[in-house]
């Protein structure tokens, strides 16, 4: 018994013009960071280096399949008013399939979501991978922003994110040193050297080097798009935009999620509001890096977070707030 769900594509795009990469490094009386590598930022505004410690007798929590904390449960549904008014974008990656094989014919080891007596087989069509992740400064409750985080799950594709909350004081002022302006999103491909503001420009770019050449058609109806995007957010109206006080980690954090989950998202606004960098896998359905955590670790659920600074590491959305929060919150 099988079934087969395919995602076609669409006509090829314009290729978009690139405005060069001019990177400076920001600076401002309390803290400077230095963007040592893609995946390393440190704290230059002292000699030694900023120890962060989980909160005491910390222990994560065991991952419990679609088990909502009681307290959570408001801010799941609100959240999850992004899957009506965006018709599932970044639900899929690009070029998914599905097609449904008895248990007994999965092997030990593979990840699949169990329905009944059958396992769900998902695969897609990835394109080029970059050899670096690419970097985005954004913040959550903007749509345009949105609409890249968006093309980032379709396309499967890892991002090195730079919260830019509003009053923050480190990524924001510093997209205006590299660009002349804090407008958002705004993009560094350090595989290339582009850099660029404008969501629309930069969806266009990631789907040359990195998928097929085609925009989705959720993604590509001008205002209409903009629109849906911004009514997307209107259970979460103000989360994630605006800056808490918090500690910069010395490195940033490594989060396995996609755009579409609310799990995900809950988690998203707070690592934005604490301006944390981090390091997104994303993992919508139909990745491969769905199978790549559940080889690591013997489990698959978004989100998952592990924390180099302090060397935890776990899933529950809610849990993982707290830890945020408790851990880095000034």
């Amino acid at each position: 018994m099988a079934g087969v769900l395919n995602f076609t594509s669409l006509p090829p795009i314009f290729k978009p013009n690139f405005r060069p990469n001019k990177t400076k490094l920001s600076s401002n009386s309390s803290r400077v960071f230095v963007i040592k590598s893609s995946t390393e930022v440190s704290d230059t505004s002292s000699s030694s280096t900023t120890v962060i410690t989980p909160p005491p007798n910390f222990k994560a929590p065991e991952p419990k399949v679609f088990t909502p904390r009681s307290d959570q449960v408001v801010d799941l549904i609100t959240a999850s008013l992004n899957l009506l008014f965006r018709l599932g974008t970044g639900v899929f990656v690009n070029g998914y399939s599905v097609s449904f094989v008895p248990k007994n014919e999965i092997p030990s080891g593979q990840y699949g979501l169990g329905v009944g007596d059958f396992v769900a087989k998902e695969s897609s069509k990835l394109g080029p991978r970059p050899a670096k992740p690419i970097e985005i400064y954004e913040f959550e409750g903007c749509p345009f922003c949105r609409k890249v985080r968006e093309i980032v799950a379709v396309l499967d594709l890892d991002v090195l994110y730079y919260p830019c909350p509003r009053n923050g004081p480190t990524f924001r002022p510093k997209v205006g040193q590299m660009g002349g302006k804090q407008m958002f999103p705004y993009m560094v491909d350090p595989n290339t050297g582009v850099s660029m503001y404008e969501s629309d420009d930069i969806i266009k770019y990631l789907v040359q080097k990195y998928g097929d050449g085609n925009v989705p058609i959720s993604l590509s109806l001008g205002l209409l798009t903009t629109l849906s995007a911004g009514f997307a957010m209107i259970g979460r109206m103000g989360k994630g935009s605006m800056y808490t006080k918090a500690k910069m980690p010395p490195q940033p954090l490594e989060v396995w999620a996609y755009e579409a989950s609310p799990f995900c998202k809950l988690v998203r606004e707070v690592l934005v509001e604490l301006e944390l960098p981090h390091l997104l896998h994303s993992c919508a359905r139909g990745s491969p890096k769905r199978q790549e955590l559940y080889e690591k670790i013997g489990h698959f659920q978004a989100p998952y977070l592990e924390d180099p600074n302090t060397g935890v590491k776990m899933f529950e959305s809610a849990a993982i707030i707290d830890y945020l929060r408790a851990t880095y919150a000034l």
